[in-house]
């Protein structure tokens, strides 16, 4: 089943983009600050149309050309590979304000599946285009290097949570990561709800899914968070980061 395109009107895309980019990190791509009204109306082209996902949709597959990068205006992804073993690898999970898609750059393929985890809506950015306005406009330009050494910076991040970290270190440091990014977006950073299963947690963080439930209970027993299905309450933020900083020391 394909996922549903909305075209968009001129006044409504502008309108859109701009209520999306005050709660998204990509606002400095999509509306970089200190351009002038016609290079702010020449980055509003960008985005031709949104599309809906719903859950358990692909945005795309492994193998797909690369023709786009995707900002999430709503909902929540997740992108994995498929293993020789013919095991699902999830290799990250993506929330509104964030994007997908720069997996395709270098090779014009895509490397993964982005899958929504629930219904989700995304703002499509044509990458050629985007290349275009970025030699016309050095500040977009700039953006967008930064938005790429954020990805690169985070993947770095993961290799250290899978090559040092304990099983529980590395539940309470992907918990402590879910609080910090929902209180960018002006979310509560102690009561959220996972979108993921405990074994897709499991696959992202390199633990059997008995590890993980395991962790999650030591943790509820502990009064570092309070677990009801899917409902995390963190209690014990500064308890979960002493976890961390033991392994710092």
């Amino acid at each position: 089943m394909h996922a549903r395109v909305i075209p968009l009107s001129a006044p409504n895309l502008q309108t859109g983009l701009r209520e999306a980019c005050s709660q998204c990190n990509l606002r400095e791509l999509c509306l970089p600050m200190g351009l002038s009204g016609g290079e702010l109306d020449q980055i509003d082209q960008l985005v031709e149309v949104r599309r809906r996902i719903q859950r358990g949709q692909h945005l795309y597959r492994g193998g797909d050309d690369f023709l786009a990068i995707y900002a999430i205006k709503t909902g929540f992804f997740k992108t994995d590979v498929l293993l020789e073993d013919g095991r699902d690898q999830v290799t990250g999970f993506q929330m509104a304000g964030e994007i997908l898609g720069m997996d395709g750059i270098g090779s014009e393929k895509h490397t993964c599946n982005a899958v929504a985890l629930e219904d989700s809506e995304v703002c499509v950015i044509p990458f050629v285009d985007l290349e275009n306005y970025s030699r016309e406009i050095s500040a977009l330009q700039h953006h967008f290097h930064k938005m790429m050494s954020r990805e690169i910076v985070r993947d770095h991040g993961v290799m250290m949570l899978l090559g040092v970290m304990r099983a529980e270190e590395r539940l309470a440091a992907f918990l402590l990561n879910l609080s910090q990014r929902f209180t960018a977006r002006g979310y509560s950073p102690t009561e959220f709800n996972l979108r993921m299963t405990r074994n897709e947690i499991g696959s992202y963080l390199g633990l059997k899914l008995e590890t993980v439930s395991r962790a999650f209970s030591r943790f509820h027993e502990e009064g570092l968070i309070s677990v009801h299905q899917k409902h995390i309450q963190i209690r014990d933020a500064a308890g979960l980061k002493k976890l961390l900083s033991e392994r710092r020391a």
